[in-house]
Order: structure tokens, then sequence, then C-alpha cells
């Protein structure tokens, strides 16, 4: 029987539908007694539902109330009283003639970055009003993004928009509505630490609207692929995919989409760089407005509003940065080039790792997340059965020498496995070079004594000098992770050599104003399948001897 015409708590007349979801239908209602029409959101039960689980449904519908009505703020759906209709409840809010962003996307296509910065700007505000209320959102995504007219794809930013939906929102001081190993959200908006099971702070929502914004600007989420798993893969241990459309939005999209919840922005960082960028995405050029280089904790790595790189040159030396060749400046190949290319990875193998712990991540708070993406259990550079003797971890025993490898006692301190046949040049007194006979392929370990806020900041600060003197250099991907017991950040992207193009990956590690180390492979992109293979056996077996 349709519930069109029927009156709700014998006020609200139900005139017709405005959507419809997981948790319940959206009508269009009149209100008999103020005369005003209003949206009635009824929830939606499934049959045979057990009676605890009908009951977290109630008052997770309650909580979406309560916590919106806790928000003043011109970008949020404002809630004018919950009733019970047949012994459920309804909520009643303001009607707000739109179309969803999800639906502007998919009828009208991806929009504009001014018309996204627009919209961005009233959801970042909107999600600062909620934390300032104590409430997280926890399912921002375009769905739940409503867009008043004028909502032309590639027009103006004016109309209004407004966040709705916070019917798994959390408010402070409230208990958790979800089971042990339950998931309760939208995996292509979800970010890392929510799927690892930890915790869930308002930097949860800043990932959120950066995978949004990716979204209105792109026309499909960051990370999606063939399953949820593979998604939740890529979201935790891949870069987003390549933006072609962003122009000078993406930047701050790529800050907002980081892994580590630490190096996004915060609600109010992102507001001042959307302001900037919607006049200055509608002129095509660059960013006026630029902030100081974070330091605390929160702060995001980057500086400038709409420009890639950070404020300030790079101060710091890395192995990377003393490279006797960085990339091709002279349009010679060097014996350890720098570079990316869009990687071939395993996936097969990937989606080996995934399904065999994806079953544990919510009871053991999602380790696997951390790790390299491409690494087996046997030979992952995060694996926490490598720490070296020098590190705060246990120093298990380490796995015997591969077939075709032989162990080098560094002068430099380490110990380390590299394959026969190779020769060992030392560079400086920092670093030592490991090349094969081809003079192509060569691994390279530094050993550096600088103080620096984390290897992934570090990483950031190096990138534009790697970028300026390496030919068609492109980033595969810069995240943090930890290895053997300490910070660690993994760096991957290749360049164009005079002849072919090169592919690298760095691994750095090291406790803060400590030693640093970095583990780098440099070889022919054609080659790259069969070169990744020497990179493993570095990262598992390197242990600092001094």
């Amino acid at each position: 029987m349709s519930d069109q015409d029927r009156l709700v708590a014998g006020r609200y007349r139900l005139t017709r539908q405005l959507g419809r979801g997981g948790m319940g239908t959206v009508w269009l209602a009149s209100d008999a007694l103020l005369d005003r029409q209003v949206a009635v959101k009824k929830l939606r039960v499934p049959a045979h539902l057990e009676d605890d689980d009908r009951a977290r449904l109630y008052e997770r519908t309650r909580r979406e109330a309560r916590s919106a009505a806790r928000i003043s703020h011109p970008s949020v759906i404002i809630v004018h009283d919950v009733v019970e209709d047949d012994g459920l409840p309804c909520i009643v809010m303001e009607y707000v003639p739109s179309r969803s962003l999800s639906q502007v996307l998919k009828e009208d296509g991806p929009l504009s970055p001014e018309r996204v910065a627009g919209a961005g700007l009233a959801m970042a505000s909107a999600l600062r009003a909620a934390h300032g209320a104590g409430v997280l959102h926890r399912d921002v995504k375009p769905a739940n993004v409503l867009l008043s007219a004028p909502h032309s794809a590639h027009g103006a930013h004016g109309g209004r928009t407004v966040l709705t939906d916070f019917g798994i929102a959390a408010a402070s001081g409230t208990s958790t509505l979800t089971r042990t190993g339950e998931f309760v959200g939208s995996i292509d908006y979800a970010a890392p630490e929510r799927m690892q099971g930890g915790v869930s702070g308002p930097a949860a929502d800043v990932w959120a609207l950066g995978a949004t914004l990716y979204e209105a600007v792109e026309g499909k989420p960051p990370f999606r692929r063939d399953t949820w798993v593979e998604t939740a893969y890529a979201t935790a241990s891949e870069p987003p995919q390549p933006m072609e459309r962003a122009g000078a939005l993406a930047p701050l999209i790529e800050r907002l989409l980081e892994k580590e919840p630490g190096e996004r922005p915060t609600l109010e960082e992102a507001e001042a760089m959307l302001s900037g960028s919607t006049a200055t995405v509608a002129s095509g050029g660059a960013a006026a407005a630029t902030r100081p280089e974070g330091t605390g904790s929160g702060a995001p790595a980057g500086a400038e509003v709409l420009t890639a790189g950070p404020a300030e040159p790079a101060t710091a030396t890395t192995g990377a940065q003393r490279r006797t060749t960085v990339g091709g400046g002279n349009g010679a190949e060097p014996t350890l080039a720098t570079g990316r290319h869009p990687r071939r990875r395993g996936r097969a193998l990937a989606w080996a790792v995934t399904v065999a712990v994806v079953g544990c991540a919510a009871a053991t708070g999602g380790w696997w997340f951390a790790r390299d993406s491409t690494a087996t259990p046997a030979t992952s550079a995060a694996s926490p059965s490598t720490a070296p003797s020098g590190s705060a971890s246990p120093s298990p025993s380490r796995p015997a020498t591969p077939e075709g490898y032989h162990r080098v006692q560094d002068p430099l301190g380490f110990s380390v496995d590299v394959p026969d046949g190779w020769h060992r040049q030392a560079t400086s007194g920092e670093q030592a070079d490991y090349i094969a006979p081809s003079g192509r392929t060569g691994l390279k370990f530094s050993v550096l004594d600088f103080a620096d806020t984390s290897p992934l900041h570090h990483w950031r600060q190096l990138e534009p000098e790697v970028r300026a003197k390496s030919p068609g250099y492109e980033r595969l991907r810069m995240n943090a992770t930890a290895y053997q017991g300490e910070p660690a950040a993994i760096w991957e992207y290749t360049w164009q050599g005079r002849v072919r193009p090169y592919h690298v990956v760095d691994l750095g590690f090291g406790k803060v104003g400590e030693t640093q180390y970095a583990i780098y492979l440099s070889a022919p992109d054609a080659e790259w399948d069969a070169a990744k293979p020497y990179f493993d056996v570095a990262a598992q077996s390197f242990r600092v001897t001094e």
C-alpha cells in the first residue's frame, strides 16, 4: 500500500516521494498546522530484523535528528520535529528544492572546478560547525549533499549547498551504535582509519570531504575498484586515480586524501584554501594566498593554497637529494635513475593478501592497511618481523639469504642481502650503491643524520627538486607507512631517461631527530617486474649493525 496522501502524526500529509535509501524514504509533505512544505524521512525496517537490530535502527534515527538539531548553520539541514508513524520514528526536516550531488553527477556529468570549489567551501564550513557542536557526520558523500538551483554543472556556484543525513553521526558523550566488527557508512568515502577499526575523528570527515570533491569534479570516486575489498585496499594503500579535470583544485584534494589523519588539513585550513580557490579556478590562475608550512600535530604537509609542493625549498638532505645524478637533467641516463610510471602491480598477489587478512581486519584493528601495498607477508617493507637490532622493536632472527643473493656487511653500519654479481660503489660517506652488471639497475642505501618532522614530510620537501631534475616525472604514490617498528614513508615514481623510462621506489624510515635510513631501487621501467624483488629482499633483510 502506498504512503502517498497519508497523514503522519495527524499533521504531515505525504504528497510525493523525494528519495529512497538504505535506511529510509524521504517524502515531500504538507504541514497542515503551519501551512508549509516539509520533508519527512520515514525509517525503513527490513523484514525479519532481530529485536536488538531494530532497536539500534530506531535509536540511530533519533540520533540523526538530535545531531542535526545541535548544529546551526545554513548548509546543514534544519530538523523541525521527530514523530512516530506506525511505531516507526520519522524525522521532519526543512524542504530544500534541490537535487543531490549524486543525482547531478548522474544526470549532468562532472561539475566544473569553480562549482566544486563553491560547494566544497559550504561543506567544509558546515562540517566545521558540526564538529564545533560535538558532532561527527561519518557519512559525507555525494548522495548526502543537496544542491539547490542554480546547480548547473558548468555555471556559477550560486544556489545553496546543504549537508544532510546525519544518520550515522557520532555525538560527544554517546555510545557507539555498531556491533563489534560492523562497518557503517559508504566505503567509497570512508577514511583508511575508519576501515582499520581505529579512532574515527574529525579528520575522517575531512577525508570524506576530499573524496566527495574528487568525485564531483572527476565524475567517479577516487579509489573505486571492481569489488569492495579491492576498493578498501586501494583506499588504504594506493594514491587516488590521477585527476584530469580538477585543475587548480587537484593539490587541495590530494591533501584532503592523505592516508595519515594528521597529514590532512583542518577544516579551517580547507575553508581558507577553498575561499582562495573559488576565485582562482574561475580565472585559471594560481592562488595568491599562501600559508606557512605546518609543523604541529594535525597541520597539513603542503603550503600553497592551490600549487603543489611546500612553500619553502627543502633544506634537509636525504639519500635521494645527495645522489650525484637525480633524474636526467642533461638528457643522459644515470646509473641510478629516478622516475614513475603507472605501475603494473601483481593484482592476483595483492588480491590474495587482501582476502587473507580482510576477515580479521575488524578484530585486529586493520593492521594490514599499514603495509606496503605490493609486498607479500614474507617481503613486506612494513613487516613488523624485520626489525633491526638498533630499533625499539624486538629483533627476530633475519630470514635466510635467498638463492642468488649474498649477505654484505656494509662499512656504513648495516647488513643486507644483495644479488650475486652486483658491485659496491660508494658515492659518499653516507650512502652506498650496489649496481647490477648491466649498470642500469641498482640499489642505494643511505644513512643520514638529520632532524625532520617525519619521513613523509621529508619526501614532500624533496619532491619539487626531484621533479625539476627528472624529465617526465610522474608520482605513483607517496604515503606514510611503518617499517621495523619506526615511522616510514614509501615513494614511487617514474621519469624519462634519454633512451628509456626509469622506475623508482624509495623507502625512508627512522625516528624523528635520529638517524634516517633509505632503501632505494631504480631500474628501467620495462624491467620493473623483474627488478622489484631486489627491493623486497633488501627491505626484508636490512639490519643496522652499529
